[in-house]
Parts: structure tokens; C-alpha cells; sequence
């Protein structure tokens, strides 16, 4: 029997990050969806006649079911109840129906004159902006179920072992979905038409989709295999222990909301910023619109190096509250710098973005692993579940404010194109308020981690 023990699949070092490779290759490509989009805003409104606001409007999509069907929050409860096979799979089969229908909608529905079943607009929006907004918002409960549900994974399988790292690692590896999206959007658009970026994406998400169906033949054979060592210890899976009453012990934690307010605060100054920074590098900065996208990108491409090392140094260190503060101080800087109108040199612009990417790899390697300190297995799916919840809020709300506040009070001239040129000063203020704000919550979170005994601060590998 204690051999038994010894031959779990997670034992063996090559077969857990094997796994970890495979269903972080489904978040690469559901990465690489979120953000192909981004740098296309100037495009969008050129060749399919969107305007900010639609652009807003359409990015706030990916969480606009999850937060106000309260989508998420049902795939965590579904994630623990049903356990994360099933809600792989489900997430993935809504990640490729999504990006179908978004695909559909800047092709078969392209231009503003374009009408489905005779109807021009739906709820005041051009038909071909409502259907991509729809497909956005089936791929955005696809897209944030399957990120809790890959969180619960690697708690799963790093149990004990390099949790922080390979959180980190998977974060990296999906980071490299998000720089490929920045970096091809426009000259795919360019080559082949606006649509083909999101095409493109359609093909990865078939694969991710397929190799999530590969992990769960390894997760079935692992379960199995706890089963035994559990039957041999004497003890009871953790996992089966899981109560509707859990989500009320969550949502009494302090540490829950000082999490879930850091994630809303910290992830609504960098995603819609990024939404946004490819437009801003070509309009403030001059830089040229075929590498705008890639510079906008250099956040993930700055995660899918440090975040592993970080992920390392949190595993054998520690110091989880400190580098989320220091992650935080960061991101003011930069946003802060960005709105300052007379500095606009081009290499400016490239150097805060870098040192965004290294703020935005401090925050998520220490954050992430820090939720599986504050609760128990049993109640993780649905903790990431309410934390990803919130932060949905901020990333519908923020894009959409962003997109408004621009054609309302932002238009600065027009292109010879005849497109709209904007001011980004008070956009990059709203985003410096909200940076100071993570700050305080990082401060608050540091304080309650010394009084309510986390362990934030300590290392995660248990020796």
C-alpha cells in the first residue's frame, strides 16, 4: 500500500507539469482570444464603423454575463459540486461557440448598414457590434470558468509541491497567447482581412478544447489514485466535503475581500488599459501601428518571463503581502507617467510598459497562490469563482467607462482617414486613482495577514 502511495501521477515530476503544459495550452489560446481584438480599435472603426463606445462596449462583453447573470459564481458552485473535469470541458465548448459567433459578426454581419433577421440595431448598438458582443460575453464565461477551474488544477496537482511556481508557469505560458495576439492582430488584418485574427484564434480554441479532453483521461486515472492513498491513510477525500454553507464562511473571510478587492483594483489598470494602449502608443507616442500592438503586449511578454521566478522565489521565500504591495506601488507609477501630456517620447512609452509587465508578474504570482493559503481545497473552486466574480465588474465597468469618457470629453481632432484622434490624459487619471486604491488594499491586506495568521508571508513548499 505504500507503494500505492508513491505512484500517484502527481508524484512523478515530469507527469504533473506535463499535465500543467496541456491545460495551460487551452488558456494560451483563450488568452490569445481576449486580447487579438485590442490592437484593431483604429481598424474597427475604419472598416466596420464602430466608435469608441462600441469599441467599449464590445470589450466590456467579456464580463458582462458574469456579472450580471451571475455566470461565474454558478461555474465556481459547478466546479466544486461537479468537479473540474466536467467544467473543463464545459468551458471550453463555450470558449469556441463564443469566438464562432464573434467571428460571425465581423464577417457575415460587417458594416454599419448589416442586419440580422432585418433588424439593424439591437438595443440602440449596430447589429454586427451586438452579436460580437454577444459572442464576447458566451467566451468570456468560457474564458473565466476555465481560469478557475485550471486555479483548482494546479491546487490539485502542486498540492505540497511547487504551487506558486507553476501557477506562475501556467501564467507565463497563457501570457504567450496574449503577446501573440498584440503582436499579429494587425498585420493578420492587413494581409487578410479584420477577421482573421479571430479566426485564428477559432483554430486554437478547437485545440485547446481537444487537449483539455487529453488532460481529463490523466485526471481520471489521478483521482483514482487518491482515492487508494486516501482509503489507506483512513481519510476522506477533502474534495467530497464541499457545502452550499462554504460560500457563506467565503464570503465572511477578511481575506476574501482584501483579495477580491486587490484582484478588481490591480487587473482594471492593466487589461482595459491594454485594451486601450495600442491606440495610445500610436497617438501619443508616433509608433508605428504595425509594431503598436506588439509594444502594448510587452506586459504579458514581461509575465511569461518573471512570473515563473517570482512563482519560484514566493515557493522557497515567501513574502506573498510584500511583492503585492510592491506590485501595486509599480503600476501608479507607470499609469501616472503615461498621463503626464508632455511626456511623450516614444521610448518612454516602451519602458513603462516593461516595467508594467514586471508589476503585472509580482501581483498574480503572489495573489494566486495566496487564495490556497486562505482556504481549503473544498472551497476553492468557488473562492476563485466569487474573486473572479468581482473582478469581472471592474473589467466590464472600466472598458466601457474608458470607451465613453473618450467620445465624450477625449476627441482631440480628426485623422485623415477621417476617424476620431483622442487625449488620453484623463483616462490614464482614472487608471492612476484606481492603481492608488490597490495600493491601500495591499497595505490592509499585509495588516490582516499579521492578524489573522494567513501565512502570506511564509514559503509554500513544504520541506
Amino acid at each position: 500500500m505504500t507503494e500505492q502511495l508513491k505512484l500517484k501521477l502527481n508524484d512523478s515530476k515530469a507527469t504533473r507539469w506535463g499535465a500543467l503544459v496541456i491545460v495551460a495550452f487551452t488558456m494560451m489560446a483563450a488568452y490569445y482570444v481576449n486580447d487579438v481584438v485590442a490592437p484593431l480599435k483604429t481598424m474597427l472603426e475604419t472598416d466596420l464603423a464602430w466608435s469608441s463606445t462600441d469599441f467599449g462596449f464590445f470589450t466590456g462583453g467579456y464580463s458582462f454575463l458574469n456579472v450580471f447573470f451571475l455566470m461565474l459564481i454558478w461555474g465556481g458552485l459547478i466546479l466544486d459540486r461537479f468537479g473540474i473535469r466536467f467544467t473543463g470541458k464545459l468551458a471550453t465548448i463555450l470558449m469556441v461557440g463564443g469566438t464562432a459567433l464573434e467571428y460571425y459578426a465581423m464577417t457575415g454581419l460587417a458594416g454599419a448598414d448589416a442586419t440580422l433577421f432585418g433588424i439593424n440595431e439591437i438595443f440602440g448598438y449596430k447589429t454586427g457590434v451586438f452579436v460580437a458582443f454577444a459572442g464576447y460575453s458566451i467566451f468570456g464565461v468560457g474564458a473565466e470558468v476555465a481560469g478557475i477551474t485550471v486555479s483548482k488544477i494546479i491546487a490539485k496537482w502542486f498540492k505540497g509541491k511547487e504551487l506558486a511556481t507553476a501557477m506562475g508557469v501556467q501564467v507565463a505560458l497563457a501570457r504567450i497567447g496574449s503577446q501573440a495576439g498584440y503582436a499579429v492582430a494587425i498585420p493578420l488584418a492587413r494581409a487578410f482581412g479584420i477577421s482573421t485574427p479571430v479566426l485564428l484564434g477559432l483554430v486554437l480554441l478547437l485545440g485547446g478544447m481537444v487537449a483539455f479532453f487529453i488532460f481529463a483521461v490523466m485526471d481520471k486515472k489521478l483521482d483514482r489514485q487518491m482515492e487508494v492513498a486516501a482509503i489507506a491513510a483512513g481519510a476522506e477525500d477533502e474534495e467530497e466535503k464541499f457545502s452550499f454553507k462554504d460560500v457563506k464562511n467565503i464570503l465572511v473571510n477578511p481575506g476574501f475581500w482584501l483579495i477580491a478587492l486587490l484582484c478588481v483594483l490591480f487587473y482594471s489598470c492593466v487589461f482595459p488599459f491594454q485594451k486601450f494602449a495600442s491606440e495610445l502608443m500610436i497617438i501619443k507616442y508616433g509608433i508605428n501601428e504595425n509594431v503598436a500592438g506588439t509594444f502594448a503586449g510587452l506586459p504579458a511578454l514581461g509575465a511569461l518571463i518573471l512570473t515563473p521566478v517570482f512563482g519560484g522565489f514566493i515557493d522557497k521565500r515567501g513574502k506573498s503581502a510584500s511583492i503585492m504591495l510592491l506590485g501595486s506601488a509599480m503600476l501608479i507609477c507607470v499609469h501616472f507617467i503615461y498621463a503626464i501630456p508632455d511626456i511623450d517620447y516614444w521610448l518612454v512609452a516602451i519602458v513603462l510598459m516593461i516595467i508594467l509587465g514586471i508589476a503585472f508578474s509580482l501581483v498574480p504570482s503572489a495573489m494566486w497562490p495566496a487564495v490556497a493559503k486562505i482556504f481549503p481545497v473544498s472551497q476553492l473552486g468557488t473562492a476563485y469563482a466569487l474573486i473572479f466574480f468581482i473582478q469581472n465588474i471592474g473589467l466590464w465597468g472600466i472598458p466601457t467607462l474608458i470607451g465613453w469618457v473618450l467620445d465624450a470629453y477625449c476627441i482631440s481632432g480628426k485623422k485623415p482617414d477621417g476617424t476620431n484622434m483622442y487625449d488620453y490624459m484623463v483616462p490614464m487619471c482614472i487608471f492612476t486613482g484606481i492603481a492608488c486604491l490597490s495600493l491601500v488594499v495591499a497595505l490592509l491586506l499585509k495588516k490582516a495577514d499579521k492578524k489573522y495568521g494567513y501565512k502570506l508571508e511564509e514559503p509554500n513548499i513544504q520541506k
